[in-house]
């Protein structure tokens, strides 16, 4: 991989030019929008549910819908359902969602305008078992996946029928498992064997999909497939998806990072925000991140060159954290550190503390601080004259730095507004300078004297719309200099409503995160809450998992396959489980969504019958066809003897 070439550019916007793939009479990539689609979550067997939902769906603005057939029965009904949509008026592309059942998938290719296959459970089955293949036992295995596969592609191609290959982090096969690891690359290659097999049948009508709940596996696994096609001379459109999201502002938060990310890169032809909600509430959220790039285009390019190729510690493909000293508990070890704004008060208040987590109480003498509490207050001019909590540490304007010194159980640091600023400082008496520059404007003079100086920490923004590309040329040119200060990534979002400040700053923060960029995130918004803001921001570093505060939750955004309410049952545990920080538990609707799709979440939660749930450890069965209404206090009896419960603080 000596190239990495991922995308057209990695600094300036242009959108990858990909085949264009017709699903019905709307068609996707090439120069086409960005497509917006969602899933019913009815029975498919309920015709006048699912053709309502599905009405609903499209009055959203969902340009394609699909609808999960997990037998012959529920194949069959689609033409059903397809032609009781006609007669009211809608020619919505309709997609098959097809998992373990071949015959179904070649019933649907014959009804509907689409079918998504999914590789690790189309052919395949997925045990968790280790297998031992030599290269002409592995060869003989992909000759069975050609034979099985082989009709559905022949009726596609025959019907004009499109196809999803839509590869799942969790539901890769325990072959591909055991060659390739859970893993991207795994990912990949069980995209590929297919695609392969599609070529050597003349058959193009293809989309592929890399889909993760765990964002950074996702955005590698999609921007290794876009490597790998290049290599192979392919060049299918992509869907893009982040799958079992959740629901509320975590799923919205995990869907704009894993999704944005790509769309900043210029790749996505269609996407699907999987949130754990009804599909017509998935599709505004799924618009709104869309639209940002509508006219991306527009903005001139970045006077810079680099070749990814040459970058020092750094692959697209490939998580690793920038490495970087340590300085005022910033960068080093320590995880992504949290800033927050609040520079517009006149004075900080005790109000404004508890808004972020930090509460005193005054008859002991003692703060009580949450787990998503920030790091460092930055107050600009304004002034402090209450008691302050040891371990937080104040910003301030550089030239009220002295009138600050009184304060000495607290550190307080100075900020200078830009590089000039910086370079007319007189001594400080600070061990720690915080210096914000554009990313855009780092001359190479302001590089080579942050060599020279050891006491800086570098905040970095931009003005430029292709904002995150734009800081990330920053960090790049960093490694390349061999500069290891920490970095401080700062961004104002002053003209944006709540909606698009979560999905914005999401993609934004998350988009370098995911990428090892950044060892602390500032997120100013006046006129938003404080505690509406510290929330966003720690539900980031959460999404990006590169700081836990909370239980993470996995659920699948429910089908015509979901066994259970999901909605109301990942409320249920949500009310049971928040409290227990860094505890990853997954609430899946169907045996198709896990335990695969649980992918690395500690704990499961799955419907495997009517009323019947199965509890997992990992990938581990633990209580299997348990009654639904004793499943939750269950849940939580595993959670304890696994030693990992604590009580609620009250």
């Amino acid at each position: 991989m000596t190239n990495n070439k991922f995308c057209n550019s990695v600094l300036n916007y242009s959108r990858l030019l990909t085949r264009e793939v017709f699903i019905g009479d709307l068609p996707l990539g090439a120069g086409n929008p960005i497509r917006i689609q969602s899933m019913t979550t009815t029975d498919t067997m309920n015709t006048i549910a699912t053709v309502e939902q599905t009405i609903r769906m499209v009055q959203a603005g969902c340009e394609y819908v699909r609808i999960t057939a997990p037998s012959i029965k529920e194949a069959e009904n689609l033409g059903v359902i397809k032609k009781e949509l006609k007669q009211r008026g809608y020619s919505v592309p309709l997609i098959a969602d097809i998992h373990f059942t071949p015959n179904a998938a070649e019933l649907a290719a014959r009804l509907v305008e689409k079918v998504r296959v999914n590789p690790g459970n189309y052919v395949d089955k997925k045990r968790f078992e280790t297998l031992e293949y030599t290269d002409a036992e592995y060869e003989e295995e992909i000759e069975r996946i050609r034979k099985r596969f082989s009709p559905l592609v022949k009726i596609c191609r025959e019907y004009g029928t499109a196809m999803r290959i839509g590869t799942n982090h969790g539901s890769l096969s325990d072959r591909i498992m055991s060659r390739y690891g859970d893993s991207p690359s795994g990912m990949v290659e069980s995209a590929l064997e297919f695609v392969r097999i599609c070529r050597d049948l003349d058959y193009h009508n293809i989309v592929l999909s890399m889909k993760a709940s765990n964002t950074k596996v996702m955005v590698e696994a999609y921007r290794l497939l876009v490597y790998r096609m290049k290599i192979e001379g392919m060049n299918y459109p992509l869907h893009l998806g982040v799958t079992e999201a959740g629901g509320g502002e975590d799923g919205r938060i995990k869907s704009a990072l894993g999704i944005g990310t790509l769309l900043e890169d210029g790749l996505g032809d269609t996407i699907r925000v999987s949130l754990t909600e009804d599909p017509e509430f998935e599709v505004p959220v799924a618009r709104a991140i869309v639209n940002r790039y509508k006219h991306r285009t527009s903005e001139p390019a970045l006077p810079v060159t680099i070749n990814i190729g040459t970058i020092n510690n750094f692959s697209p493909f490939d998580y690793q954290r920038r490495q970087c000293a340590s300085l005022a508990g910033i960068g080093g070890d320590n995880v992504p550190r949290v800033i927050a704004d609040f520079s517009a008060h006149r004075e900080l208040t005790l109000d404004d503390l508890k808004s972020v987590g930090y509460e005193y109480h005054e008859p002991t003498d003692k703060w009580y601080v949450s787990d998503s509490a920030p790091d460092f207050i930055f107050l600009g001019t304004s002034e402090c004259n209450i008691p302050l909590p040891t371990t937080l540490r104040l910003i301030v304007d550089a030239h009220k730095f002295h009138s600050f010194t009184a304060l000495d159980s607290v550190k307080v640091y100075p900020f200078y507004s830009s590089p000039g600023e910086f370079a007319k400082r007189v001594e400080t008496g600070a061990f720690c300078n915080f210096i914000y520059v554009d990313a855009a404007e780092a001359t190479d003079d302001f590089i080579q004297q942050l060599k020279r100086d050891h006491q800086a920490v570098l905040v970095v923004g931009a003005k430029r719309d292709h904002w995150l590309a734009t800081v990330r040329s920053l960090f790049f040119r960093l490694l390349n200099e061999g500069l290891d200060l920490p970095v401080v990534v700062k961004r104002d979002y002053q003209a944006l409503d709540q909606e698009d400040f979560v999905l914005y700053s999401s993609t934004d923060f998350g988009g370098l995160l995911v990428d090892g960029f950044g060892d602390g995130v500032w997120l100013a918004h006046n006129s938003m809450l404080k505690s509406d803001m510290n929330r966003v921001t720690f539900g980031i570093l959460q999404a990006a998992r590169v700081r836990i505060s909370k239980t993470e939750y996995i659920a699948c955004p429910s089908c015509g396959r979901t066994l259970f309410d999901l909605q109301e049952t990942t409320e249920m545990i949500r009310v049971h489980t928040e409290h227990l920080k860094g505890v990853k538990i997954a609430i899946m609707g169907c045996i198709v969504n896990g335990p695969g799709e649980m992918a690395d979440a500690d704990y499961g939660y799955v419907g495997s019958g009517p009323g019947k749930i199965t509890l997992y450890k990992g990938k581990e069965i633990i209580k299997r066809n348990i009654n639904s209404d004793v499943a939750v206090d269950q849940l939580i009896s595993l959670i304890r003897e696994d030693g990992k419960w604590v009580d609620k603080q009250k």
